[in-house]
């Protein structure tokens, strides 16, 4: 197996460094179907919803299944955080959040994946601009008043069966591709995204007095999942890591094989828990569980998951 080492494997000093954290009162999330608690795509009770339980917090969800960061630079139709999710924070009531509040996003699937940049839909946009983008989102809440922060970085897409270089034909994409080349450029993508992220999340903290940022290493837990899934998956039947609980195999052209998707994993005796993905792109209720037990450990500085870079 692949040995991993965190991106926060000293965070405990790194996490000292921020000083004491208040006891947050309320989760405000932005984001994608990843972080969606209305269109919820894990097969049951999305991250939010338990870590607003773990932490014991009001929560106060405005992420949106198939987001992007900006219409302005990948434009999928879908609540963008820039033009819809943050005027709807705004819009909200009550505006804002009485006590000390966490405010998270989790965005850029949509941005590099396919209809996007992976497969050059929006010519003369790069990971660049959809990761200051990302970042700005920072700056942005800012000045509206927010103070604590988690960014979380994009998952390693490339280990989903999506893109992954067995990736079949599926709901999301039913035209031939080239697997290899869709894997390999997810790698980059994703891995080319979230290292500028830290950049500049790093070179925008000082410039935001009194803000306190965690870079959240969504995509170390989930390579950690993916290689030692014994560790974070306790389902009733037999680990797995490349299939998915909800999966559906399409014919070219032609809908799914056999004309119907067959059933998901019957949720009854817990099997479902043993799958790290729901479906082809998102990540299972099980393997939103764990994201949703390192955010609040995140929350009290004793996750390796986790830097507060400032």
């Amino acid at each position: 197996m692949r040995a991993l080492v965190p991106l926060a494997a000293v965070t405990l000093a790194c996490l000292a460094g921020a000083g004491p954290l208040p006891r947050f009162k309320n989760l405000v999330t932005f984001g994608d179907s990843y972080t969606d608690t209305v269109l919820v795509l894990d097969g049951g009770t999305p991250w939010p919803v338990y870590l607003a339980d773990y932490a014991n917090l009001a929560l106060k969800p405005f992420a949106r299944a198939g987001a992007t960061c900006s219409d302005k630079i990948t434009t999928l139709f879908f609540p963008s955080v820039m033009e819809s999710q943050i005027p709807a924070y705004e819009d909200s009531n009550p505006y804002p959040p009485t006590g000390p509040t966490v405010y998270t996003l989790w965005i850029g699937t949509n941005d590099v994946g396919a209809g996007a940049l992976l497969t050059g839909n929006f010519p003369g946009k790069t990971v660049v601009d959809t990761t200051k983008c990302a970042v700005d989102w920072v700056r942005v809440m800012y000045g509206l008043g927010a103070r604590y922060f988690i960014f979380q970085n994009m998952i390693p897409l490339e280990l989903t069966p999506m893109y992954s270089r067995n990736a079949y034909l599926n709901y999301i994409w039913q035209a031939e591709r080239n697997t290899t080349a869709w894997n390999i450029g997810m790698l980059e993508l994703t891995t080319a995204g979230n290292a500028l992220s830290l950049l500049f999340l790093r070179n925008l903290a000082p410039t935001l007095p009194g803000a306190h940022i965690a870079y959240f290493d969504s995509h170390a837990l989930f390579t950690s999942m993916y290689y030692h899934p014994a560790a974070y998956l306790n389902g009733t039947a037999p680990i797995n890591v490349t299939g998915a609980v909800n999966a559906c195999r399409y014919e070219l052209n032609d809908g799914p094989v056999g004309g119907a998707c067959p059933p998901p994993v019957p949720e009854e005796g817990g099997a479902r828990d043993s799958y790290l993905w729901w479906d082809e792109l998102h990540p299972s209720e099980q393997a939103n569980r764990v994201v949703a037990r390192e955010m609040a450990r995140a929350l009290k500085g004793n996750t390796a998951w986790a830097t507060w870079i400032s």
